[in-house]
């Protein structure tokens, strides 16, 4: 091969080794909409041993703000798969944010890519932490996740709460390796 002159020998390495290495590869998973298993957002309570009932307003604002991450997610191009089938597992392995793997396991059998997943934790009567994950299912390794102090115990608040930490923190930037 004949190099002209004006080219030296480090000027042309960038073009062969681009060469050697190809064309990206792009994954069918990341060529569409990533599959991703949303699911419910649960209440944590560190002061309470075992599991107690969830009050009537606790339990709508928790399916308020698990249908608005669900939509917010959707929204941002992930593809939320349908959990029914792993009910009885969601229970049996609940609560998710502390199962060391467990969401990843249900994730898969579900057919999802991702996993969403997170909890509210009151610190007082109307100061809650919200915090919500984004995980790889097949190493579960976290490649998202953020935390917002949510001030204020109604509807809005909570779903101010949400939206704020979907497009702050989850989705500030793309996905590592998903976009």
């Amino acid at each position: 091969m004949l190099v002209p002159r004006a080219l030296s020998v480090p000027a042309i390495l960038p073009a062969l080794a681009a060469l050697l290495v190809g064309p990206p590869v792009i994954s069918p998973v990341l060529a569409a909409s990533s599959p991703a298993a949303v699911f419910a957002i649960e209440l944590a309570e560190p002061g309470v041993i075992g599991p107690r009932p969830l009050k009537p307003d606790e339990a709508r604002r928790l399916a308020l703000a698990t249908d608005a991450l669900r939509r917010e997610v959707a929204g941002r191009g992930l593809d939320p798969v349908d959990l029914t089938p792993q009910a009885a597992a969601i229970r049996r392995d609940a609560p998710l944010y502390k199962c060391e793997g467990c969401a990843e396991k249900i994730a898969q059998a579900a057919g999802a890519a991702l996993v969403v997943y997170g909890y509210v934790q009151r610190s007082a009567p109307q100061v809650l932490n919200l915090n919500i994950t984004i995980t790889d299912v097949a190493s579960g390794k976290v490649l998202r996740g953020g935390q917002v102090v949510i001030q204020g115990d109604t509807d809005e608040t909570w779903l101010h709460g949400v939206r704020s930490l979907v497009k702050n923190r989850l989705f500030a930037e793309p996905l590592p390796n998903r976009s």
